[in-house]
């Protein structure tokens, strides 16, 4: 096992997210940073704005992050782990390129990011690393000295992540109707990619290359779907399924739709479903609209039983899981060998990305990766 005290030759953490608007006036510019390039009228990102209306122009996402970053360092803090946290976003304050450039000036040399997600994609991993090379451009520009920046590997099978969502889905089935109870289905959805982005995620270890997005989800909803056996004795039938599609109608994208397949489980006669989004770290906008809001309408709507069980957010355990991948990933790099933590089939993921992982339409530099021009 690593020295649980022990994080160098990293002196920081930076916690990178997606970011999101705290109030109405944010909203559009928000979505702004979001589309940015892609031509998109004020008025329809006015529109596509409306389900942050609905929520007082809220997300959820930086307060969620907040407690984050309070109960990693709360944890860091009980286990002796000297190891500062900082948080930078993709599209909203405080922006990513703003806290590189905070982490520089407050002499941060070796830096370990941790991603609000857990599974291989575009634009679950190589798209943040793109932002990161981007800040590091930026601050290359103003001659800064820049630091070195890594990624910890995907944590999707860490049992702490999967143990708290296996106990979400328990306490759901455990607020259902008892008599609908042991025959619910378990819906285990996560946002739905684009198939071809689905196609070349990845590469998994020892799995070939591409697939690794459905592929990683399948390994976590098999392993809930086992715990949940083992402790209540009831074989729960599940699928993966799919939110949150934001894509042209005419490119393919994943499929089943959660509202889709909730209509499709009540004409199979199924008398109830839990939803579990084991896609998401935290209940953001997508979690709280789409899940929460669309699909508990269209239960309603059909008169099925539904309850949608928590994600993992800052769930003790895994503030812990994130510290031992920390200490697990500073061991390495000081070259001891050690056995990493893991659930499931898929082993654990590369510390490293390989060249061409999770590719781009168009290829940009991303850092933290073999192909990193920021090594």
């Amino acid at each position: 096992m690593p020295d649980l005290l022990d994080a160098s030759p990293y002196d920081a953490l930076l916690l990178l997210s997606f970011g999101g608007p705290e109030g109405p006036d944010d909203v559009v510019p928000f979505l702004e940073n979001v589309t940015r390039g892609r031509g998109i009228p004020t008025e329809r990102l006015k529109e596509v704005g409306s389900h942050y209306f609905l929520f007082g122009g809220v997300s959820p996402i930086n307060d969620q992050n907040r407690a984050l970053l309070d109960a990693l360092r709360k944890e860091f803090a009980e286990h002796g782990l000297d190891l500062p946290v900082y948080w930078g976003n993709r599209n909203w304050d405080p922006y990513l390129t703003d806290t590189l450039r905070e982490m520089v000036r407050d002499g941060r040399r070796r830096i370990l990011t941790l991603a609000t997600s857990a599974y291989a994609s575009y634009s679950g991993c190589r798209q943040y690393r793109e932002n990161l090379a981007d800040a590091l451009a930026a601050l290359e520009a103003e001659g800064l000295d820049l630091p070195r920046v890594d990624k910890l590997r995907h944590y999707f099978n860490h049992p702490g992540f999967v143990e708290p969502m296996a106990d979400g889905v328990l306490r759901s089935l455990a607020e259902l109707p008892e008599e609908v109870r042991d025959g619910a289905h378990i819906a285990f959805s996560t946002h739905s990619i684009p198939t071809s982005a689905a196609d070349t995620s990845g590469p998994v270890e020892d799995h070939g290359d591409g697939g690794a997005y459905v592929r990683q989800h399948l390994d976590v909803a098999r392993l809930i779907a086992d715990a949940v056996r083992e402790r209540t004795g009831v074989d729960h039938p599940w699928q993966l399924v799919y939110q949150s599609r934001s894509g042209a109608p005419h490119i393919p994208w994943l499929e089943p739709d959660i509202c889709d397949h909730l209509e499709e489980r009540h004409a199979a006669g199924v008398p109830a479903v839990v939803i579990a989004p084991i896609g998401f770290v935290s209940d953001h906008m997508e979690v709280l609209y789409d899940l929460d809001t669309e699909a508990a309408d269209k239960a309603r709507e059909l008169g099925l039983p539904m309850r949608r069980s928590a994600t993992v957010g800052d769930d003790p355990r895994f503030a812990a899981a994130i510290r031992e991948l920390v200490t697990e990933r500073a061991a390495t790099e000081r070259g001891q060998e050690i056995a990493p933590c893991f659930l499931g089939s898929l082993g654990a993921s590369h510390d490293l990305c390989p060249v061409g992982c999770c590719p781009a339409r168009a290829p940009r530099p991303a850092a933290a990766g073999a192909d990193s021009p920021y090594a």
